[in-house]
């Protein structure tokens, strides 16, 4: 069963990047634009990681989403989807259990005109695609109230995409808005998140949210500290918050830190 929501703009704004179409351009895909690729070679030229950073990212969610299908969770909902690169979480979760129900939230335009991609899951289970803004829990988590039921366990990703979300005063109140989609889970729901870190590559990072912003994408680092601050009150699972490619890897991704590091940090928690 398939369905779609939108609860936003869907027209594609060209004239500047967007992080999901930067983050497609460096894993090599196609659904981007110019001015995408002009500010993804340049982050690429101050920062080596990048490209390994995509895919160890996408090889995270995709260990995490299998560790908690079969540790029981059958729903899913992942905000900042992005674009859909095989395997996607839902292939992922169903291929453990085909019942599960997966619903996708992202705010890019062109995520939307993919969202059939997304939307090809088993028969048994359910796929939903929300079209809004992780910054609008409200209109997320109503939405994605026709398909999951909040009074069961779900398990929440948001990979990569705290780092594009501020903490001042002035700005999203990152810790405010995950605290807001946490209270919503029931217990024994998960919360999954990786996010860029200045700690092992400081000078490289600098420079590379030095550009994000001068492109008029807000771009927010966290230390180990400031990472792990998402998960109080959660309890972590094995091995803790840990360099991305270090959480339970498989031998692929024990093969891929060998090309050097990935500067963004990782972690599962569980809501008791």
């Amino acid at each position: 069963m398939t369905t779609g929501h939108e609860a936003g703009s869907t027209r594609i704004d060209t004239s500047r990047p967007h992080p999901a179409r930067v983050y497609d351009w460096w894993l090599g895909g196609k659904d981007n634009y110019p001015v995408d690729e002009e500010l993804g070679r340049k982050i690429l030229a101050v920062d080596g990681t990048v490209r390994r950073g995509a895919r160890a990212n996408r090889r995270f969610m995709q260990r995490a989403t299998r560790t908690l299908a079969e540790a029981g969770v059958r729903q899913f909902l992942d905000i900042g989807t992005g674009i859909p690169t095989e395997p996607n979480l839902h292939q992922v979760a169903q291929g453990v259990a085909p019942q599960a129900r997966v619903v996708y939230a992202d705010n890019d335009p062109i995520v939307l005109r993919h969202a059939e991609a997304l939307l090809y899951g088993t028969e048994e289970g359910t796929t939903d695609y929300i079209h809004a803004d992780v910054r609008d829990p409200d209109a997320i988590l109503d939405l994605a109230g026709e398909s999951l039921d909040f009074g069961q366990p779900v398990a929440l990703s948001l990979v990569a995409l705290t780092h594009y979300l501020g903490d001042d005063g002035s700005g999203d109140d990152v810790y405010g808005l995950l605290k807001r989609y946490v209270d919503a889970l029931a217990p024994g729901s998960y919360l999954v998140l990786s996010q860029v870190t200045p700690d092992l590559n400081p000078e490289a990072i600098e420079k590379a949210a030095g550009l994000f912003r001068q492109s008029g994408t807000p771009f927010f680092p966290r230390s180990l500290a400031e990472f792990s601050r998402f998960f109080d009150g959660l309890e972590l699972l094995g091995p803790g918050v840990i360099p991305v490619s270090g959480w339970r890897p498989e031998p692929e991704d024990v093969a891929a830190q060998a090309e050097g590091i990935v500067p963004v940090y990782a972690g599962v928690a569980l809501k008791p």
